[in-house]
């Protein structure tokens, strides 16, 4: 009974991680994608802002599945960071360091999310601007969350690659996610220059389904080997 219980914590991390990573890819893909996709016109400021004005509810709607996403996504970091630091110690202290830095980004752009509407029914404070400049100010905060996420999505591939080192060193799961994980990882650095990343955009979601996907169903259905684990952290203390 002892063993089963020391068996269960590792498996219960894992899975764990596992559940919150896919309520953090859904939860902020909702947000920030789909959502925030369907009311931005490129391009367009006064159209941009009147599908704001129009789906009000549908904003804040985006702007609470974001949060969400942040939470869940401090979740599965410390979670991996417990599950891997057996491993290498310095190295998954750098993966968590990267994104604890990749979520107050993400954070930010929930902020930047609302502040457009924000801007738009601005009230006093802003009663001195016409409705374009408002409409202007707005479409601003628009842009700035893109860059945001762009950065947050640079952070999150630097992730991607620590973290695949660490599951390819690692010998209580599959190596072949450690490969695809850095590989995804090296395209989600591509949005350091956002223009090469769009351009691979389909490559990118092709690794994306792969490595994101696939892991956190592994690990939600399988967990991780809790004796090689053990083996690996007891050799990791030693």
């Amino acid at each position: 009974m002892i063993n089963s219980g020391t068996d269960a914590a590792p498996r219960t991390k894992a899975r764990l991680a596992g559940l919150f990573e896919l309520f953090e890819g859904l939860t902020s893909a909702a947000g920030q994608v789909f959502i925030l996709g369907k009311l931005v016109v490129i391009g367009s400021a006064a159209d941009t802002a009147a599908n704001i004005l129009a789906h009000e509810p549908l904003v804040w709607l985006g702007f609470a599945l974001s949060v969400v996403g942040v939470v869940f996504h401090l979740v599965w970091v410390l979670l991996f960071y417990e599950l891997f630091k057996p491993v290498n110690r310095s190295v998954s202290r750098l993966a968590l360091l990267v994104m604890l830095v990749g979520c107050s980004v993400q954070a930010l752009t929930c902020l930047l999310y609302v502040a457009p509407l924000l801007t738009l029914n601005g009230g006093i404070p802003l009663s001195a601007l016409t409705a374009e400049q408002l409409q202007a100010l707005a479409y601003v905060f628009v842009r700035l969350n893109a860059y945001a996420f762009n950065l947050y999505l640079v952070l999150f591939g630097v992730w991607c690659v620590l973290s695949g080192y660490l599951i390819f060193r690692c010998n209580f799961l599959p190596r072949i996610f450690g490969v695809l994980l850095m590989i995804d990882g090296l395209g989600w650095m591509t949005y350091l220059y956002p223009a090469l990343g769009f351009s691979l955009f389909h490559f990118i979601a092709i690794a994306s389904g792969l490595a994101e996907l696939a892991l956190p169903l592994w690990l939600l259905v399988f967990g991780v080997n809790a004796q090689r684990w053990k083996q690996q952290a007891a050799a990791g203390r030693a």
